[in-house]
């Protein structure tokens, strides 16, 4: 046999994170990456919106698939109400890579743990062992927002644009949909 079928797992974790990362490249036409007091919860809706309904095309065989849509939506504008900020499309204003890595970490953490306990509401009645969802979407948000960060201070630093921030961030995002999808497969399966 030339060429052996993808295995699922690994399948469904390419499809997510090109989910995921395509919502958040749709949502750049809409949002405008800033630090923390420029966006807010329209913003988070739009974020929300995007990521949601890209990650729904994947879940689309599920039972909770519109759930999904409506309670992520509902985690993101959580966050931003409750002054977390919209963790994913903001930069943060501290220019010492040690203080970036310690906020995104924090950050991350709460942000996650909102957004995934807003989607758990979506999922606990379908999945079980669905509360785990919670920790995986605050464990990923937490490791993913400090290395973005540290990528993107030190792309700014060097080219002196802020592309490099922007770059830090979709960073991020990639790696956060990397390790949700591993999690969400195993969740699912």
């Amino acid at each position: 046999m030339l060429f052996a079928p993808a295995k699922p797992q690994f399948s469904f974790t390419l499809r997510w994170t090109l989910a995921t990362f395509s919502g958040f490249l749709v949502s750049l036409l809409f949002i405008e990456i800033g630090e923390k007091p420029d966006l807010g919860v329209v913003q988070a809706a739009i974020g929300g919106l995007a990521i949601a309904s890209a990650q729904s095309l994947i879940l689309r065989q599920t039972s909770f698939y519109g759930k999904w849509v409506f309670f992520t939506v509902v985690g993101w504008i959580a966050i931003a109400v409750i002054g977390v900020g919209v963790v994913g499309w903001i930069v943060p204003t501290t220019q010492l890579l040690p203080m970036r890595i310690l906020t995104g970490a924090f950050y991350g953490v709460i942000g996650g743990f909102v957004i995934g306990l807003a989607q758990w509401l979506a999922i606990y009645q379908s999945v079980p062992l669905a509360w785990r969802w919670i920790f995986i979407s605050a464990v990923s948000w937490a490791i993913a927002i400090p290395i973005g960060s540290a990528i993107g201070i030190v792309l700014r630093q060097l080219t002196q644009v802020f592309l490099g921030e922007v770059i830090g961030l979709a960073i991020a995002w990639l790696i956060f949909s990397i390790l949700t999808g591993m999690n969400a497969y195993k969740l699912l399966n």
